[in-house]
């Protein structure tokens, strides 16, 4: 029996879906008009290293921040001012006078879109407890679209004005992603939202993967978790880290990479916008399929395949089947909404969510920010594409190593259990 969802959770619903389609837009517009906007603002090889590099420093510093300060304001209230915070950024970039400036707005836009990416997993697992996959599948495939849409279209709106307005316009997608919780807010103190509750989920069947998921959510959540010392937060940690230090080197440096082997500009910002479309289809399917699944590791093997399988196309002969290998390095970056599923469904309780949710974003991320730097460095050294590819495999490694630890069907809090005396 499905339950019927109360009428605050579908605004509820819009909030997060339409928040997810603005987490990524103000990063993937960027790259494609690297060269338009080093007429105005100086940028070198060094600066566009560090500007790939911000998305995921940002999302580490306000990712890890974020936990704590769910302590004192309601989730609800956080995501309407993390999404103020990356408007007031994203505008404030445009009207920058120099580069410094740019970047510092560019951090503080970026900070708004860390704090939303920590939130959301909180806010389905409150809102959505009993349709985790299905909301996670329908928020990532969003931020998908989100991603792909601002690479696709960066040239051609920034030829038709100019590359302020071509930034600036994703701003005002934030603030219709804004409208929702505004509404949702202002109707708090009228009607309290009722969110589905895990008490109303039907009855898992014996054996079903859900029960290992909501079997134990009654219980409390553990005193004290310090995930500095989680096997489970750390799997996820890498698994996360490692997935995002390889799709957003790609975001910085696939247009310069295509670009020197042939390619001219709008055919670059198109191939940046095939490998982040490809996610739509791996955002749908992979929580769904996951979901069904005790242990989803033959779904990570998967999408390392293709990551393997892209990486070499690029490095061998990115000039012919470009398609096909950026094609095949669209799909590696899979494991990204199966770590976005995996924090709720490795926990038990909302403050077990948050706790991972930070944790494993915060650190993440910041490892992840090394990656755009170091590819373009090892670039500046060799003088090729060689080592930097190599690098990206060699991080591969390390997220089969957090996936493997993060998808086996063991929970957070588990981490955390008393160990019982031998007697």
């Amino acid at each position: 029996m499905v339950t019927k969802l109360p009428r605050s959770a579908w605004l509820i619903a819009a909030g997060i879906i339409l928040t997810a389609m603005t987490l990524r837009a103000a990063v993937t517009v960027v790259p494609p008009l690297i060269s338009t906007i080093n007429h105005d603002l100086p940028l070198d090889a060094t600066t566009i290293g560090i500007l790939g590099m911000l998305p995921t420093a940002a999302f580490a510093l306000f990712g890890f921040l974020t936990p704590y300060v769910i302590r004192w304001a309601s989730l609800e209230r956080l995501i309407v001012g993390s999404i103020l915070v990356g408007i007031v950024g994203q505008i404030a970039r445009v009207l920058a006078p120099n580069t410094p400036l740019f970047l510092i707005f560019t951090v503080v836009a970026f900070g708004g879109l860390g704090a939303g990416n920590v939130l959301l997993p909180p806010l389905v697992k409150k809102y959505f407890p009993t349709r985790i996959g299905l909301m996670t599948a329908l928020y990532v495939t969003v931020m998908s679209i989100g991603t792909a849409l601002p690479a696709q279209l960066a040239v051609p709106i920034a030829d038709a004005a100019n590359w302020q307005v071509s930034l600036a316009t994703w701003a005002g997608l934030s603030v219709v992603a804004l409208m929702p919780w505004l509404g949702a807010l202002v109707a708090a103190p009228r009607t309290t939202p009722e969110p589905a509750s895990a008490a109303a989920a039907p009855a898992a069947a014996p054996g079903s993967p859900e029960l290992v998921v909501h079997q134990s959510a009654a219980k409390a959540a553990p005193a004290k978790m310090n995930l500095w010392r989680s096997p489970t937060a750390w799997g996820l940690t890498l698994m996360f880290g490692c997935t995002s230090l390889n799709t957003y080197s790609l975001f910085a440096w696939l247009p310069e990479v295509l670009f020197e082997a042939g390619l001219d500009r709008a055919k670059a910002g198109s191939m940046l916008a095939l490998f982040a479309l490809l996610g739509l289809p791996l955002s749908l399917l992979i929580p769904v399929l996951a979901t069904r699944m005790r242990n989803p590791f033959p779904l990570v093997v998967f999408t390392l395949a293709c990551f393997v399988a892209g990486y070499l196309g690029l490095m061998l002969s990115p000039a012919n089947g470009t398609w096909l290998w950026v094609s095949l390095a669209g799909l590696g970056p899979g494991t990204f909404p199966l770590a976005l599923l995996l924090i709720n469904h490795r926990t038990r309780t909302q403050i077990g969510t948050g706790a991972l949710s930070g944790f494993g974003q915060g650190i993440g991320y910041a490892f992840a920010c090394t990656g755009p730097l170091f590819f373009g460095l090892l670039h500046q050294w060799t003088g090729s594409w060689t080592a930097p590819f190599l690098f990206l495999f060699a991080t591969l490694v390390l997220l089969g190593i957090g996936a493997f630890i993060i998808c086996r069907p063991r929970m957070l809090e588990d981490d955390f259990e008393p160990v019982p005396a031998r007697g």
